[in-house]
């Protein structure tokens, strides 16, 4: 299929009323097809359609949205907390596995679906680029795919379509490829690094969130040996262990000698790592969050990040104060992997006070995204809490022990009056 300019395209043309349009989501975002359907849509010239997408890192949703669009989506990560806010998000609450499943079996509808691409690695055909996830499972229930031909992302292993999707239309890309830089840590997030890299053994499979805090755990697990990577999100930090030669798969059980992972959230330094690397592989939600795939790897070590944590371990990592500022995502499937995995461990890192110097520990959380059932290992610059096994009255002694030092009095009344105790 010959590709064309963005200006030789009309969504009026393909869009019926009612549809839902699932775009590439994160650093996948095909940005040149959001803009012309925004500029379509501000024209007046598109009907009444649904726009389900995932965390947002563009500046495409800025300024006026039009009312034909109802945006869509499984949270609130980067910009699409500003959408919650305003009124303009359906939040659907679901596991990252249900989701794909959802798409698979139809719970979820997907009329219309919007994916970059480029040329495969074979040298014909096309490549998903940095992305395998659930915008594949839809396109392949999809009436029709725009596809945004992006020739700078990387061709990784597992990308090439080795099938025939219902593609309308190839667009050129008309901008560069997304990144998203994660941002240095401060004394704090070393400090939390520092605590979970001392966890961590060698030979561990790693499952990493996004963000300040898993990107300074890689920096500070180069002197391992013989880790691996098993993970539906890829940051910049796994090319600091590959380089450091801490990387190597060589212990798991299965994709031995190769890092697996759903997505890349990162810079060019990363897609560069990935591009036609054979240690590197693109998988869907169907292997990244399987959990009897991912329990089935030794030592698998899930590393994430909460909004906030109750004394008793329910864990928040979607609202706080009514605001919707994260997501279920993968989380709950990556912790109860690694609780089921042969020597592994689920960790929630969290500083614990916020900017304006609110406590993290919180007698009970907003939302309740992992129950206590759920909860591992807590992990705070103050220290860590192993809450796995514990009694409630052990986990409230050991949560307390990584609050903040100013806060523990009053949690500890806090949670004593909750019982009906005296202080």
């Amino acid at each position: 299929m010959q590709s064309i300019c963005s200006e030789d395209f009309s969504f009026a043309s393909v869009l019926r009323p009612g549809d839902r349009i699932v775009v590439g989501q994160g650093t996948a975002e095909p940005r040149t097809l959001m803009r012309r359907l925004f500029e379509e849509a501000r024209a007046g010239l598109l009907p009444e359609v649904m726009l389900f997408v995932g965390p947002i890192y563009s500046d495409s949703f800025t300024g006026d949205l039009p009312e034909c669009l109802r945006i869509e989506s499984y949270g609130g990560i980067g910009g699409a907390s500003a959408l919650a806010r305003a009124g303009r998000l359906s939040l659907y609450p679901s596991h990252m596995s249900r989701i794909d499943q959802d798409f698979r079996e139809g719970r979820l509808r997907a009329d219309v679906v919007l994916l970059p691409l480029r040329p495969a690695l074979s040298g014909q055909g096309l490549n998903l680029g940095i992305a395998r996830d659930y915008t594949l499972t839809a396109a392949r229930q999809s009436r029709a795919v725009i596809g945004e031909l992006q020739p700078e992302m990387p061709a990784c292993y597992g990308g090439d379509l080795t099938e025939d999707l219902p593609i309308e239309a190839l667009v050129r890309a008309e901008t560069g490829l997304l990144e998203l830089v994660t941002p240095p840590g401060d004394d704090c997030a070393r400090a939390i690094a520092r605590r979970i890299a001392d966890l961590v053994p060698d030979g561990a499979v790693l499952q990493l969130g996004v963000g300040t805090i898993p990107a300074l755990v890689c920096e500070m697990l180069t002197k391992h040996r013989d880790l691996g990577v098993h993970s539906g999100a890829l940051v910049d930090g796994i090319v600091d262990l590959a380089d450091s030669g801490a990387l190597t798969n060589a212990r798991k059980e299965h994709d031995r000698g190769v890092s697996v992972g759903g997505i890349l959230l990162g810079t060019r330094r990363l897609y560069d790592f990935a591009n036609a690397n054979p240690a590197f592989r693109l998988a869907g939600h169907d292997e990244t969050h399987s959990l009897n795939v991912t329990a089935a790897l030794s030592r698998f070590h899930a590393i994430n990040s909460a909004l906030e944590v109750d004394l008793t371990g329910q864990i928040g990592s979607e609202t706080v104060g009514g605001r919707y500022l994260g997501a279920i995502g993968g989380q709950v499937d990556f912790m109860r992997a690694a609780q089921m995995s042969e020597g592994g461990r689920a960790i929630i890192a969290l500083p614990a006070i916020t900017r304006k110097g609110q406590s993290r520990i919180v007698k009970r959380v907003d939302t309740v995204t992992c129950s206590r059932a759920d909860a591992d290992t807590i992990v705070t610059e103050y220290g860590v809490a192993e809450l796995r096994g514990q009694p409630i009255s052990e986990r409230v002694r050991r949560m307390i022990a990584i609050a903040a030092p100013e806060c523990r009095e009053a949690l500890e009344r806090d949670w004593h009056a909750a019982q009906g105790v005296d202080g």
